[in-house]
């Protein structure tokens, strides 16, 4: 008898605890009227590889002309948005060691600065060369991507329209996570100064997001999230057989006949 009511305890268990929901919200420890402090914000800057849009403008197009590309090709963006067409540019690639050559000035070292960065720096070159007395400089990217795989609705390769993307961006443009995937361990991996580096977020955490290294992403930056237990499991036939209450009800049941015959 004994045996009996605690085989029934064990199947109640089980049944209780295959009825307990996930953790499936984000920002799980965010109280009302809470103020979190923010790092600042991490412009994308220049890095070899990166294509770039440079043009220059001033009161005389005849003598700006000279400082802008004079062959004009067809670029089309490689892209996941739909919105985004083929267009005319101008682009200059940046060569292993952080230069472009631009006309007339020649080699310039960008590595490492912003848009605006560059744009003051060869503005700033342009008027101390007696160039130009009123150039404007134009700066922008043309192919930064960053990467989102695993358990998100629509992963792909997407484009960096803007120089402040975070990781709540890339993961809302990926579609957000789907009802498998793990919310406390996603994976950004950043290639810095020649080396991989790997970063862990947990986003059921606030200050973990914010204060993370790559809350703000930079170009080539991949987002990785991995799949739950359960959903780990369905890699094989059988992963989740034994983890469903009625297969658990079923044996204890069994056990409970046998013992009721053996010991009647």
């Amino acid at each position: 008898m004994k045996l009996n009511k605690f085989l029934m305890l064990v199947c109640l268990a089980i049944v209780v605890s295959s009825c307990t929901a996930p953790k499936l919200g984000y920002f799980q420890d965010v109280q009302s009227g809470q103020v979190q402090e923010l790092q600042a914000p991490r412009l994308v800057t220049v890095e070899p590889g990166d294509r770039l849009s440079i043009l220059v403008g001033s009161k005389d197009p005849g003598l700006a002309y000279l400082f802008n590309l004079q062959i004009v090709g067809r670029y089309k963006v490689a892209q996941t948005d739909a919105n985004l067409t083929t267009s005319q540019v101008a682009s200059y690639t940046v060569d292993e060691n952080g230069c472009i050559d631009f006309p007339v000035l020649g080699q310039m070292e960008i590595k490492g600065k912003t848009r605006s960065g560059v744009a003051a720096y060869i503005k700033k070159e342009l008027i101390d060369r007696q160039m130009l007395k009123d150039p404007v400089v134009t700066v922008d990217f043309l192919d930064l991507f960053f990467s989102v795989m695993g358990e998100v609705n629509a992963p792909g390769r997407f484009l960096m329209d803007h120089d402040k993307t975070t990781l709540i961006d890339a993961l809302s443009r990926a579609g957000d996570l789907t009802i498998n995937g793990r919310r406390d361990n996603v994976l950004v991996m950043r290639e810095e100064n020649g080396k991989q580096l790997a970063y862990r977020i947990d986003l059921t955490n606030l200050q973990s997001i914010y204060n993370s290294p790559v809350y703000y992403l930079k170009q080539g930056d991949m987002i990785y999230v991995e799949p739950n237990e359960k959903k780990a499991r369905e890699s094989t036939g059988t992963g989740n057989a034994f983890m469903q209450p009625t297969l658990w009800i079923s044996l204890a049941s069994l056990v409970t006949t046998i013992s009721v015959l053996i010991f009647k």
